[in-house]
């Protein structure tokens, strides 16, 4: 955050000198607003232009370009715009050094004037500005830090409803996660013991049942016994 503040404000410091730099005496005397762009490639002379033809026109859009890139964060950005006013001050002073056959830095109002000083200084505080800025991808990292991580998948709210939880007794248990106790498993015998292994037993493989003769009961001598007759079988 400090570093983003710092950055932002050199960068706009030195957009404002850029701009301002025009306005201000390039060479003995005469503003910078007076020399056409044309110029800068055809050779300089001592004819004067309007405002918007001048070489406040490179100025004031690399100050735009320098606003996009505090308020986009972009250090891309600024760092374009301070070379868009740095290679306009400097081809202006070779420009301005092949008509004059040198340069001189005068106090008294000739040579070199502060307007070109303000050029220079401004095209520093922008490359300061965008040293200094963090950067967009820096910014967005280090925001994210403290935040808890996000899970692929949102968590359970409950117990999985096939397994029902340890702590809760069996009478607080919705009925689908009581398992039913009254019914064994298809694989498992009435005793609730698994079948023995190997082969179950075939009926029809058992031993033959055995018929033995029953003695049959005299009628006749039950009767000189004095027991009561049989009762006559019913009749159908």
């Amino acid at each position: 955050m400090i570093r983003d503040t710092a950055g932002s404000v050199l960068a706009l410091a030195g957009a404002t000198a850029a701009v301002w730099s025009p306005f201000r005496a390039w060479y003995d005397g005469r503003p910078g607003r007076d020399y056409a762009i044309d110029e800068l490639f055809t050779g300089i002379t001592d004819a004067k232009t309007d405002l918007l033809g001048s070489i406040l026109l490179p100025f004031a859009f690399a100050a735009l370009v320098t606003l996009v890139g505090v308020l986009l964060r972009s250090r891309l950005l600024v760092s374009v715009a301070g070379l868009l006013v740095l290679g306009f001050a400097v081809l202006w002073t070779v420009r301005i050094g092949q008509v004059e056959g040198g340069l001189v830095v005068g106090t008294d109002g000739k040579g070199l004037g502060e307007g070109v000083g303000y050029a220079f200084g401004g095209a520093v505080l922008l490359f300061l500005g965008a040293l200094v800025m963090p950067g967009r991808h820096h910014a967005a990292g280090t925001s994210r830090v403290g935040r808890a991580p996000r899970h692929g998948h949102p968590p359970l709210d409950g117990p999985p409803r096939d397994r029902p939880r340890a702590d809760r007794s069996p009478t607080d248990r919705s009925p689908t996660d009581r398992a039913p106790t009254d019914q064994a498993p298809a694989d498992e015998g009435p005793t609730g013991r698994p079948p023995a292994d190997g082969p179950r037993s075939d009926p029809s493989s058992a031993a033959p049942t055995q018929t033995y003769d029953m003695p049959t009961r005299d009628r006749d001598r039950d009767r000189d016994d004095g027991s009561p007759p049989p009762p006559p079988p019913p009749r159908s």
